[in-house]
């Protein structure tokens, strides 16, 4: 009777349900998987390596062309105090002027002012320039004295007549027509843009000592000037607001 008692009683611990081991972990329930990310990393990736490769292309296709280092007026050539060469992209679209023909470009002139700082292409140079309408471009020889220092093309200057012609507002002699003489009718031209002066020491050959400058004037002022510089008569004073 014992016996069956203890068995009974082994029977009821062993029909209790087991607890966790220590030890043991919990199981976890699967990951959920997201391809269209893992698509979308790969193509940034691919985009990236293409993107570097493009840039590497065209930083090794690069071609020499001419830079404007100075401005040039309009009907100037380029030279080479006024210019170098730089390195760029190349690119069809644009009509680069390369350095391999910068001897071809002296011999042509800007249609227009070309200012500095920038690469030069084939639209800003022709055979000759074009004139503002209304306008008219009129060279002087001048002589020391004719001329302030450092006269440089871009500023505003004032055309004055001098010499035994010049006449004074009432048409008497109270200045004696002496040179440079400041009453009104010795005043050509009020404002005229010095459109070139030659540099010395440049490329081009100077064949005397005086100046040659090039004005652009109104077209009813540009007899007058003419006249004036035929006969030496012209001297050129800088006016205010260069």
């Amino acid at each position: 009777m014992k016996i069956q008692e203890r068995t009974g009683a082994g029977a009821g611990r062993s029909a209790a349900p087991a607890g966790p081991s220590v030890g043991e972990r919990l199981p976890t329930p699967p990951r959920e998987r997201k391809p269209a990310l893992a698509a979308l990393a790969v193509l940034l990736i691919l985009v990236g390596a293409l993107g570097a490769t493009m840039l590497v292309l065209q930083a090794g296709d690069r071609i020499e062309v001419v830079k404007i280092t100075e401005e040039i007026p309009a009907g100037q050539s380029v030279n080479k105090s006024n210019t170098t060469s730089v390195m760029v992209a190349e690119d069809p679209g644009i009509n680069y002027v390369q350095w391999s023909q910068f001897n071809a470009l002296r011999k042509l002139k800007a249609v227009t002012t070309i200012p500095g700082g920038v690469v030069a292409v084939g639209e800003m140079f022709g055979t000759e320039a074009k004139v503002p309408e209304g306008k008219a471009l009129v060279g002087l020889s001048l002589k020391e004295g004719q001329y302030p220092a450092g006269l440089k093309s871009g500023v505003t200057v004032a055309a004055y007549r001098v010499g035994g012609t010049s006449r004074s507002g009432s048409g008497d002699d109270a200045d004696g027509g002496s040179a440079g003489s400041a009453g009104g009718d010795s005043v050509i031209v009020d404002k005229a843009l010095v459109n070139y002066v030659q540099e010395k020491g440049g490329d081009d050959l100077v064949s005397s000592t005086n100046l040659p400058v090039t004005l652009l004037v109104d077209d009813a002022q540009a007899a007058a000037l003419t006249q004036a510089a035929t006969n030496g008569e012209v001297a050129l004073v800088l006016v205010p607001g260069n």
